[in-house]
């Protein structure tokens, strides 16, 4: 941060739904990640160079009491805070105003914590924007920084204990897609799959799915983003499930696409053991030094020679193909890899060098919408100092030959 400077994270709203209904509350990243606190009103305040070093880190909380213990549960209290936090100074949030004020006359630069993820698509007004135009109002003669390029440098490199986390994660999901392969048939619906997992996640300590589950078969494979999860799963079909738990808020992500008969055809079979090759390859190259985007230029000329061996694609499809649209984009249109950890697709830098302790999926997939099939394999996997990288799932069946003997025991 810059000498004489405040950095401001808010927590999430509480978002409507209609009348009096809500979304469940999830707590903003940013300040679970720098505080652990896990409650809404809630503002955590850094200040190294304040005058008074009980103001250095301070968080604020909402004030709790009897009938809000009721209604709503226990909040935290100030001595609760601390335990959760390591923070030692803790006001009630009605304290705000008067301490910021206070604060600000001593501070020149203040930092605002503005979302600049590479896919972030925000349309509400979010507590953060509301302090942002309240604090430009009152304060119009500071000036102001940004703590977003910061936490992305320092969400993106996972200490020991977040990475732990996300190995648990891991685990409760490789229990639900084990559990999966004796429960999946000709006949079942996507939607009794996703029953399934649900029920495996939060009998684990999980409170559910990282993000919103993906189980597509058939042709609905085709569809990246398909989530009715309505439809009735054929003989003969493959079906995509991209499907992971979260645990203490951190996420895993893992895609399986497996026969809905428990046996591949020799086609389903050439296509999945080319994808499992392209994730394999990929996996190796994230090494410390790895630059993201050229290492997707690298995995998109691995799916080129997968493609023209399963002649999807031509010597001249390659020859001739657009530089800014290449050729086996028709076939696998999406990136190979991001960031997990807190979020799904998670922060961290894009355009450095790739650092040790880094997390990254890795995801490669071919869809053949005339031959009603997809598949994606993906797995959860830690950037090494040195050697290959360690692969969080990698107890979780892959390979044709374990599939089909697990789904048909």
């Amino acid at each position: 941060m810059k000498p004489k400077s405040i950095a401001i994270f808010n927590s999430n709203d509480i978002y409507p739904i209609s009348a009096d209904s809500t979304m469940p509350f999830e707590q903003h990243r940013d300040i679970f990640y720098l505080s652990g606190a896990d409650q809404e009103e809630t503002i955590l305040l850094l200040f190294p160079e304040a005058m008074d070093a009980a103001h250095r880190e301070v968080l604020f909380v909402r004030e709790t009491n009897a009938h809000i213990a009721v209604w709503e549960g226990a909040k935290l209290t100030k001595e609760k805070a601390t335990e959760v936090s390591g923070i030692k100074t803790i006001y009630w949030l009605t304290d705000f105003d008067k301490v910021f004020f206070d604060l600000m006359t001593e501070a020149e630069t203040i930092y605002f914590n503005t979302n600049e993820h590479y896919r972030q698509a925000v349309e509400t007004q979010t507590r953060e924007d509301r302090f942002i135009a309240k604090c430009k109002k009152e304060y119009p003669a500071h000036s102001y920084a940004k703590s977003n390029p910061i936490l992305q440098e320092i969400r993106g490199v996972k200490e020991a204990e977040e990475i732990e986390l996300m190995q648990t994660a891991c685990d409760i999901t490789e229990k639900g897609f084990r559990r999966l392969l004796g429960f999946i048939k000709p006949g079942v619906w996507e939607y009794e799959i996703e029953a399934e997992l649900s029920h495996e996640f939060l009998r684990n300590r999980s409170k559910g799915f990282a993000y919103a589950p993906i189980i597509a078969s058939g042709d609905n494979a085709n569809v990246l983003h398909y989530l009715e999860n309505n439809k009735q799963c054929k003989d003969g079909d493959m079906l995509l499930m991209d499907v992971a738990a979260e645990y203490a808020n951190y996420s895993s992500d893992l895609t399986r696409t497996v026969p809905v008969s428990g046996k591949f055809t020799q086609r389903q079979r050439d296509v999945y053991n080319a994808v499992l090759r392209v994730k394999n390859e990929a996996t190796k190259l994230l090494v410390p030094g790895t630059i993201w985007a050229e290492y997707h230029k690298v995995c998109g000329k691995l799916m080129t020679s997968e493609l023209l061996g399963l002649g999807l694609l031509d010597k001249a499809d390659v020859q001739n193909e657009n530089k800014d649209w290449p050729a086996y984009k028709k076939y696998f249109m999406h990136g190979t890899s991001h960031h997990i950890g807190l979020n799904t697709h998670d922060y961290g830098e894009l355009k450095t060098p790739m650092k040790a302790n880094m997390v990254f999926t890795v995801e490669p997939g071919i869809y053949i919408p005339d031959e009603q099939m997809g598949v994606r394999l993906e797995d959860d996997v830690v950037i090494q100092e040195s050697g290959a990288p360690l692969n969080l799932m990698a107890t979780i069946p892959i390979e044709v030959e374990e599939i089909e003997e697990l789904m048909n025991a």
